[in-house]
C-alpha cells in the first residue's frame, strides 16, 4: 500500500525520528552516562537493563536485550555511539516479525475492517487516516461510524468522509451500535464497496459491556457475511506504555485482534512499549503514527523504528 503522497522513505525517516526523539532523548542520555569511559561489566549491563526499562521495553525483555548485547563483550569499552548501533540491530530483530503490511483482500467485497481501542487512542483519526490512504490506491471505502456514544466520534467520522469522498453511515447518538453496523455492511454491498471500515466505542472503565457490545458486532455483521469481520485493527496509544498490554490481552480475549496500530509516538518517552508488545504477543503492527497529519501514519518499517528509538544514524 503506498502513501497518500507517495512519501520518501528518507523523509518519513525524518519524521520518525523527531517523532520518537523523546524516546530516544531519554535512552541516549542514559546510554552516554553509563558508558562514557567505562568498560562492559556486570554493573554496566544491570545500568543499560535499568535505561530499557525507562522506555517501556519491560523488564524481562531488557533484561534479555542487555545480556545479549553483553554477550562476549565483558570487559571491552563500547562508546555510546556503537552501543545504539547495537541496540537497533537487537530491537529491529525483534520488531522485524511484527513488520506486516496491511492488506486487503480484494476476494472479499467489502473487505470488513473493525478497528478496536479504548477512548483517547485515536481510533475515530486512524480511521479516518487509513481511509484517506486506500481512497488514495483506488479503493471504494465505506465508514460505519460504530461509536453511537460519542457525538463528537460521529461528527468526526464524518468530516473524514468529506476529506476522502466517502460515505459514512451514522445515527443519532446513543444507536444501536450493531444494528448499525448491519446496515453499514448491507449499505456497503449495495454500492460495491471494497471497504467497510466500522468505529466501535471504547469505554474501557465498563469492560464488560463494552466488550459485549464487540462480541455483539461480530455476531451481527455475520448474519451478512460469516466470515465478517475479515480484519479486526486494535488501535494502541504509546503514552499509556505498559497499559497498552493489557489492553491488548483485554481485546484479544473477546474479538479476534489481527494487527495493531500505535499512536501518539511524537507524545511519549515511552516508545520501548512497541517493541515489548512485538515480543510478547507477535501480532503485525501495520501502522504507526509520530504526528496528526494524515501522512503521519505510516506502514510500520522495523528497522527504521529501532534506529529512530535508539538514536542510531539513518
Amino acid at each position: 500500500m503506498s502513501d497518500p503522497q507517495e512519501t520518501s522513505k528518507p523523509g518519513f525517516f525524518a519524521r520518525l525520528k523527531a517523532g520518537l526523539s523523546k524516546s530516544a532523548g531519554a535512552l541516549g542520555d542514559n546510554l552516554t552516562g553509563i558508558f562514557q569511559n567505562r568498560k562492559l561489566d556486570a554493573e554496566t549491563v544491570a545500568e543499560l537493563e535499568d535505561a530499557l526499562v525507562r522506555v517501556d521495553l519491560g523488564a524481562g525483555l531488557s533484561h534479555r536485550v542487555a545480556e545479549g548485547i553483553a554477550q562476549g563483550r565483558y570487559n571491552m569499552f563500547i562508546a555510546p555511539y556503537d552501543l545504539r548501533i547495537l541496540l537497533s540491530k537487537e530491537i529491529g530483530r525483534i520488531l522485524k516479525p511484527a513488520e506486516k503490511p496491511f492488506v486487503v483482500d480484494r476476494t472479499k467485497q467489502p473487505f470488513v475492517v473493525l478497528v478496536a481501542g479504548v477512548n483517547g487512542t485515536g481510533k475515530t483519526t486512524t480511521i479516518g487516516k487509513i481511509a484517506a490512504r486506500l481512497k488514495h490506491n483506488g479503493l471504494k471505502v465505506l465508514m460505519a461510524a460504530g461509536d453511537t456514544f460519542r457525538a463528537a466520534a460521529i461528527e468526526q467520522l464524518r468530516v473524514w468522509g468529506e476529506r476522502t469522498g466517502s460515505e459514512v453511515v451514522a445515527r443519532e447518538t446513543g444507536s444501536d451500535a450493531a444494528g448499525l453496523a448491519y446496515d453499514a455492511l448491507a449499505r456497503a454491498q449495495e454500492l460495491k464497496a471494497d471497504v467497510l471500515l466500522i468505529d466501535t466505542a471504547g469505554r474501557l472503565q465498563n469492560k464488560a459491556g463494552l466488550m459485549a457490545e464487540l462480541e455483539k458486532i461480530v455476531r451481527v455483521i455475520r448474519k451478512l457475511d460469516p466470515e465478517a469481520p475479515h480484519a479486526v485493527l486494535l488501535v494502541l496509544d504509546a503514552t499509556t506504555g505498559q497499559n497498552a498490554l493489557s489492553q491488548v490481552e483485554v481485546f484479544k480475549s473477546t474479538v479476534p485482534v489481527t494487527g495493531l496500530v500505535m499512536t501518539k509516538l511524537d507524545g511519549t518517552a515511552r516508545g520501548g512499549i512497541l517493541v515489548a508488545l512485538a515480543d510478547k504477543f507477535g501480532l503485525p503492527v501495520h501502522f504507526i503514527g509520530v504526528g496528526e497529519d494524515a501522512n503521519d501514519l505510516q506502514p510500520f518499517d522495523a528497522q527504521a523504528f529501532a534506529r529512530a528509538l535508539t538514536g542510531a544514524a539513518e
